[in-house]
């Protein structure tokens, strides 16, 4: 392959951090105008090596080439000025400014240093190209973080790139929003961009990209076309060895005269929840299926106490809350959630392992207000080994883990406090196939061992064979309650988008 016909060559990269070698000898070469995949485990070195490419690590060794352009030292504007552009997995927004704001943000309209007004009119052009439906003022603050996502990659398309890297650009994202992204991908890739596609979702892959890359522990394993390759093939390369894709076998289901561990009764709250009716039984996993912004994660900060509730009743062991419900006091109710956002709402990323293992039970290891250091140790060591988290140091600096490593993390914290509700939203975002087996089983186990769960998750998948019993939402109502083997991927998203159309045409009706 010529340099003319290859928009990034990689020769020899190696990269490591304090001591560690997360990157050894890499060799690629991504072809222009294509659509390449990373591909590989939580820490097998793909975000790693996109980040490389995009100017944000410097290699230790080997040679970087972009668009025939060999680069030294590197950073994200000088990337950015060969043709670069990158969408991080963990979102890089200016929450305080507008969308429109963030879009444009270091390429604003100017004349002779002033600011004009022709952002607006580039929004609305690059908004036909993309579909997202965002309001241009909306501050991002406000955003939930699916539409953060699309924001940033708003951002990194307005900059015309001519080599975009996407890392886990529909991590947050329904089907629905994946396919349109994946139509701008398309798009894109016809008018001579080159694509760098790093995600989990392996059927994404396969049905709209051109090559894949399979890493594993810092390596290469291999470089092939995608016409070639199955999803078990895949996996098989990712882990080194035959690998089967199932669900775990979920206990059987509680019997309907036993007492939910927790019920909502007629809720709503100053969120935008009407009317919310729902139970979740010791040792059941209830499922919530919705769009995004169909309340999914509103139900969740409800029952977690984070969100005010005003009227109807909320029961937790067939006991109402005389004051008014606060995350400590649902969290001394036996209430855990784990949140979709886990760098913002669930880890203290300054913090070590240890601390963000203790942080939700410092009270059962502490005497006097004094913490007991052996205690913390020894449990944070339980739960590494128990979900495999690497690196395997207690007192590692989980800001530089790898998204799955840090979900394991969050989920520790609450394995720990042995929860009597544990509410989980988007559990496996962004992990890899051997991290979401480890939290599926999590999952299962907590259910045999008594716990009611909450699942909430994009990935209808996940939630239907997760799942005992399932309730749809829209527009922040409940519109109909399944067990979940009676549901299939299709047959569920026919229905709210069914319920979502027909709420919206009862609103224009009742409008004057």
């Amino acid at each position: 392959m010529t340099s003319a016909t290859t928009a990034v060559r990689v020769r020899g990269v190696a990269k490591s951090f304090g001591g560690t070698r997360i990157l050894d000898n890499i060799d690629v070469e991504i072809a222009a105008g294509t659509v390449h995949a990373l591909v590989g485990e939580n820490g097998a070195g793909k975000s790693s090596l996109g980040k490389i490419i995009g100017g944000y690590y410097t290699p230790d060794e080997g040679q970087v080439e972009i668009l025939g352009r060999a680069v030294a030292r590197f950073s994200p504007r000088d990337a950015l000025q060969l043709g670069v552009a990158m969408i991080h997995q963990e979102l890089q927004l200016a929450p305080e400014l507008s969308v429109v704001q963030n879009v444009f943000l270091g390429r604003e309209s100017a004349r002779a240093g002033i600011l004009v007004k022709g952002d607006m009119a580039r929004f609305e052009a690059l908004e036909k190209t993309c579909d997202f439906g965002i309001s241009p003022l909306a501050r991002v603050a406000t955003l939930r973080i699916a539409e953060r996502q699309k924001v940033e990659i708003m951002r990194a398309i307005a900059r015309d790139a001519q080599v975009i890297i996407m890392d886990e650009p529909t991590s947050s994202l329904t089907e629905d929003e994946a396919d349109r992204l994946h139509e701008v991908v398309k798009r894109l890739k016809s008018q001579g961009k080159t694509i760098i596609y790093v995600s989990h979702f392996l059927d994404h892959i396969l049905a709209n990209c051109d090559n894949v890359t399979i890493m594993r522990d810092g390596r290469v394993v291999r470089t092939s076309p995608i016409a070639g390759e199955t999803k078990k093939s895949l996996v098989d390369s990712m882990l080194g060895q035959e690998a089967e894709i199932l669900y775990p076998a979920l206990p059987a289901a509680p019997a309907g005269d036993v007492r939910p561990v927790a019920e909502l009764r007629n809720v709503s709250t100053d969120a935008g929840l009407s009317d919310i009716s729902l139970s979740v039984r010791p040792g059941e996993i209830v499922g919530l299926i919705g769009l995004v912004g169909s309340g999914r994660t509103e139900v969740a900060r409800a029952m977690f106490g984070a969100d005010r509730i005003t009227g109807g009743e909320y029961l937790i062991e067939g006991r109402r809350s005389e004051q008014r419900l606060s995350v400590r006091r649902a969290i001394a109710s036996g209430v855990a959630l784990v949140p979709e956002d886990r760098r913002k709402q669930g880890l203290v990323l300054t913090q070590p392992t240890r601390f963000n293992v203790s942080l939700g039970t410092l009270g059962a290891i502490s005497r006097f207000g004094i913490l007991g250091t052996s205690a913390e140790v020894r449990r944070t060591r339980e739960m590494i080994k128990h979900f495999g988290i690497v690196p395997a140091a207690v007192d590692g600096r989980v800001a530089r883990y790898s998204g799955g490593n840090q979900q394991k993390v969050l989920l520790s914290k609450w394995a720990v406090a042995k929860p009597r509700l544990l509410i989980l939203d988007e559990p496996s975002r962004g992990v890899d196939v051997g991290a979401r087996r480890r939290i599926h089983d999590f999952i299962v186990d907590m259910a045999r061992q008594g716990v009611g769960v909450l699942l909430i998750s994009s990935e209808i998948e996940e939630v239907i064979n997760l799942s005992h019993r399932c309730y749809l939402l829209s527009d922040g109502r409940i519109f109909a309650e399944e067990p979940a083997s009676s549901l299939t991927v299709e047959s569920a998203l026919h229905r709210v988008f069914l319920e979502q159309n027909s709420h919206r045409n009862r609103q224009e009706g009742a409008a004057p």
